[in-house]
């Protein structure tokens, strides 16, 4: 089909976004929530919602939906009120889950992300209301039957609803990203789309570019990464104007997609409104949710990428691209703000950071939590290459290897120890410039005659005469004096 037919449409994507919380007890039982136990090991009678048991609001679940609401711009509810949302499925042990239907615990928020072309845009947050998982069905276990593993059932969990303002497939992935990145920077969630514990599902209609009314959307599930989704709605936006464009209807219903052919595939029909009979739980109370229990979590929130991100660039002057790669996870985020603390020469420690901070981690598949000079130790570092004692490659090549292996020097006692304190003194310097000019009478003629490239020359002569101790900035101004003279 013509590109230009596509042209003529936009898509209008919304997000529905599941994180299981990171507590130690499940949603309203004090069975453990854990992943990666032995099928059916992290199941009770309360779970199960066997006669004669009752559910208990785990608190924990409360404040981590007020941290991300808090995160999220949202307001935030005072009075939440649970409800059941009744259905029948296999993994499914009370035939209902427990969840907020009327009540959401937060409500109109937003998260700021890149659009395809990198700019800001503003993405609406529908809702976020607390709920309880389901089991797991495994359909690829036994040949035969399908198997349910109960230990998920219970898991606390945040549904995050986007508004439907997302117009790309990219989009949709900055945005996913983005969530992810906040809730692993609030600890309330890790984050692992591929062990289920951040799960997508995407609505997805086209119409005519210009037009307010929706298209019929279809609703993509059981994508298990960013990447996934993304390729399933850009999948699902060409379907949808293939469809249109040769005379037909889209089909209003669930889809699956199918990660080794790029394709989606009907689950069954979404019919315009389920009927989940929701009614108000009648084992839980009301929770409250005070504005000063809000100020107390607003209090003690850690700091947050967006407002890292405008500090980074707004008062360290560091480039949009630095305090991208500073703020993208939480724990070098707050590495390098440790750092922040030591030193006053902000580009030095981002450059660190990015570069043989970074370069160990990934050499050596460890995270920063493990790596071996304190945020302290490398800034005394920076102290020493900002004091002139000694210049970026010897204090990456020779000391930054010693800091690594023994944590009881300083980088100083280090230098020291292995004659590495730069030579600034002048009349040293001109011993060693003039040795180098004396060598190569040829190139002093060559440089004079307007071939200045040579400095680069002359100056690798002095420093291996220093054996790597000359000040660079000082021996090249007493180097261009020397051979200007000569």
């Amino acid at each position: 089909m013509n590109e230009s037919i596509y042209d003529k449409y936009e898509a209008v994507i919304g997000l529905e976004v599941h994180a299981q919380m990171l507590t130690h007890s499940k949603a309203y039982s004090s069975d453990e929530n854990k992943y990666g136990e032995m099928p059916n090991t992290l199941v009770s009678p309360v779970t199960l919602g066997l006669p004669g048991t009752l559910p208990l609001a785990n608190e924990r679940v409360i404040e981590f939906a007020v941290r991300l609401g808090i995160a999220l711009h949202c307001d935030i509810r005072e009075r939440n009120e649970y409800a059941r949302k009744n259905y029948f499925y296999a993994d499914l042990p009370k035939g209902y889950q427990i969840t907020q239907d009327k009540t959401p615990i937060c409500t109109n928020g937003y998260l700021m992300i890149k659009d395809a072309a990198g700019n800001p845009k503003r993405i609406g947050i529908q809702r976020c209301h607390m709920e309880e998982d389901a089991g797991k069905s495994m359909h690829d276990v036994d040949p035969t039957d399908t198997l349910v593993d109960l230990n998920r059932a219970g898991v606390p969990l945040v549904e995050i609803v986007s508004d439907p303002d997302m117009r790309s497939g990219e989009e949709a992935y900055n945005y996913l990203m983005e969530v992810r990145r906040l809730v692993r920077y609030l600890d309330v969630c890790d984050g692992n789309m591929e062990e289920g514990s951040l799960r997508c599902d995407a609505n997805v209609s086209v119409r005519i570019k210009g037009t307010e009314k929706y298209g019929r959307r279809v609703e993509v599930k059981n994508m298990n990464s960013m990447r996934n989704v993304q390729r399933a709605i850009e999948y699902e936006i060409k379907r949808h104007i293939d469809i249109i464009e040769a005379g037909g209807v889209v089909d209003q219903d669930t889809r699956s997609f199918e990660a080794t052919s790029g394709t989606t595939f009907s689950l069954r029909s979404k019919e315009a409104a389920n009927d989940y009979r929701y009614f108000p739980e009648p084992d839980l109370q009301p929770v409250l949710v005070t504005e000063a229990y809000v100020n107390e979590v607003r209090k003690n929130l850690p700091p947050l990428p967006d407002e890292l991100l405008r500090k980074y660039i707004q008062e360290l002057q560091l480039s949009e691209y630095d305090a991208g790669v500073l703020t993208d996870t939480k724990e070098i985020a707050l590495y390098f703000e440790a750092v922040l603390k030591n030193t006053s020469n902000a580009k030095a420690a981002a450059n660190w950071v990015m570069g043989p901070v970074k370069s160990y981690l990934n050499e050596n598949a460890i995270t920063i939590q493990r790596f071996p000079i304190s945020a302290e130790r490398l800034a005394q570092l920076i102290a020493l290459i900002d004091s002139g004692k000694v210049n970026f490659g010897v204090a990456n090549q020779k000391i930054f290897p010693v800091m690594i292996s023994d944590s009881t020097k300083s980088p100083q006692e280090i230098a020291e120890e292995n004659n590495l304190i730069q030579e600034s003194d002048s009349d040293a310097l001109l011993g060693f410039i003039r040795e180098a000019v004396a060598k190569n009478p040829t190139k002093v003629a060559e440089y004079k005659a307007g071939k200045t490239s040579l400095l680069g020359m002359f100056m690798g002569d002095v420093m291996k005469l220093s054996k790597g101790k000359a000040d660079p900035k000082i021996a090249n101004e007493l180097l261009k004096k020397v051979l200007d003279e000569a």
